[in-house]
């Protein structure tokens, strides 16, 4: 432990804030020694470690523990106990997946955030939600969703986002357990039904996570994008609704 020292906060607990200063640090140097310093450089302004590479490409990399073969308190509730999917199996994978702890600013409380706050670690249940959704036309369903996005629901503000998408394909997975609802031939009715949902929940300015649905994924994000969105996606789930080659050139 006393390698770790100087990232414990006075309560004793292990500074998401601290790790990511030093790991930027860390990264800063590696790049000033490096043969590519020409052509990478970090991003300024930001606690956040993100290399700009010959001005057109930003990555941004996280540390991050992998939290295998655990489950967080948080999302015990999970699975809720009335609803037949994904079945024990299923569920047993999922939570041996365990959770990853992401050093990350959080934006939604940017400008607000006490120590405490930038001391804590993100959840994040990535291997949990892939392995949720494995089999059937889940996967086909998300990268359309994902596509859909990228090409019709990039709007000012930035209301929507690929993790949305994923989100709402697990909500769609409970209110249709049958393995059978994700045949190929059902793939219409999934979007559709996922769309409309999006649509509520824009409406309704919430969008709950998955495991953690005491978080809303809209946090933070202006109602007037949220409203944009909403209107936006009601043209897609028409367009999907009325015209059955409509994917063909969306």
């Amino acid at each position: 432990m006393s390698l770790w020292v100087e990232f414990i906060t006075a309560s004793g607990y292990l500074s998401a804030r601290k790790i990511r200063s030093r790991f930027q640090t860390l990264v800063a140097q590696a790049v000033d020694k490096c043969s590519y310093r020409d052509v990478v450089k970090m991003v300024a302004d930001t606690s956040e470690v993100k290399l700009r590479i010959r001005d057109r490409y930003v990555v941004q990399i996280t540390p991050a523990f992998k939290c295998t073969g655990i489950w967080p308190r948080s999302a015990a509730h999970w699975p809720l106990p009335h609803i037949p999917w994904p079945g024990p199996n299923r569920v047993a994978e999922v939570k041996a997946e365990g959770f990853n702890l992401l050093s990350k600013e959080c934006h939604s409380l940017a400008g607000k955030q006490s120590s405490a706050e930038s001391d804590a670690w993100v959840l994040q249940f990535a291997e949990a939600e892939n392995r949720l959704q494995m089999g059937g036309c889940r996967k086909k369903c998300l990268s359309i969703l994902k596509t859909l996005r990228d090409r019709h629901l990039e709007l000012p503000g930035q209301p929507l986002n690929n993790y949305h998408m994923k989100t709402l394909v697990s909500y769609e997975c409970e209110k249709h357990p049958r393995e059978s609802d994700w045949d190929e031939s059902c793939l219409g009715d999934r979007l559709n039904g996922i769309l409309l949902q999006l649509i509520s929940c824009l409406q309704c300015r919430r969008c709950p996570h998955y495991f953690l649905p005491n978080l809303d994924l809209f946090q933070g994000k202006p109602h007037s994008a949220l409203e944009n969105a909403a209107k936006q996606t009601w043209r897609l789930a028409r367009e999907i609704l009325t015209n059955p080659k409509s994917l063909e050139k969306l």
